[in-house]
């Protein structure tokens, strides 16, 4: 008694795998496009930073604009500084949440704006110094004085973060250990060839690298 040819069907043709459904292509680029903005900057200690010198830098050019002036002048000056450090701030800030650092890779941004962040407070410092020089107790000009000083002292916090960012780590990188890290180990205790015999390392060279580096180039 013969048999017939059974046909097993399956649920996958041949032509390859089945396409995923619509939901979850959409829900993927969504994610991708979701992506495209740092939600956890507006929560760090950076982006929060950045808002209050914002914040500062607003509220000190309204009080200056909105008060009778002593001295044209410097409250000029205090106003073109105050709007060029704002203008500055925004743009990295637009930089962080939209991590457009990630496109434009050919800068360094930690460098950047550290730079920046550095010209800008010295001129807000000396703005700040000449407001409150020709504010004469008038409220408007004490207040914008005030605050200038305020985005001072939090511009200072941003350039010490970004000097850690820009000259610590890539010190760090450069030398692969981190207690080598700062200029004058650098270029005091260049990194020699392995397992190089140099008397003059040993009595000192153990207080700066760990045992595993210096059992490595040293002896």
């Amino acid at each position: 008694m013969s048999h017939g040819a059974r046909v097993i069907r399956t649920g996958v043709s041949s032509a390859g795998p089945a396409a995923p459904p619509a939901s979850t292509a959409a829900s993927s680029s969504a994610g991708s496009d979701a992506e495209l903005l740092d939600g956890a900057y507006f929560r760090s200690c950076a982006g929060i930073l950045k808002v209050a010198q914002m914040i500062s830098l607003v509220v000190g050019f309204i009080s200056v604009n909105n008060s009778p002036w002593t001295d044209y002048s410097a409250y000029s000056y205090f106003q073109i500084v105050t709007m060029c450090d704002l203008v500055m701030i925004l743009f990295f800030y637009i930089i962080h949440i939209f991590r457009i650092y990630r496109k434009l890779t050919c800068v360094s941004w930690p460098l950047a704006e550290f730079l920046h962040y550095l010209i800008g407070t010295i001129l807000l410092l000396i703005a700040s110094i000449v407001a409150a020089s020709k504010s004469y107790n008038l409220t408007g000009l004490v207040a914008g004085a005030t605050f200038g000083f305020l985005a001072t002292i939090l511009c200072v916090l941003s350039i010490w973060s970004s000097y850690k960012v820009s000259c610590i780590t890539q010190s760090t990188k450069v030398t692969g250990c981190p207690q080598l890290a700062t200029p004058e180990f650098v270029s005091v205790l260049p990194v020699p060839e392995p397992r190089v015999h140099q008397p003059w390392l040993v009595p000192w060279a153990r207080t700066l690298v760990s045992p595993e580096q210096y059992d490595k180039y040293y002896y």
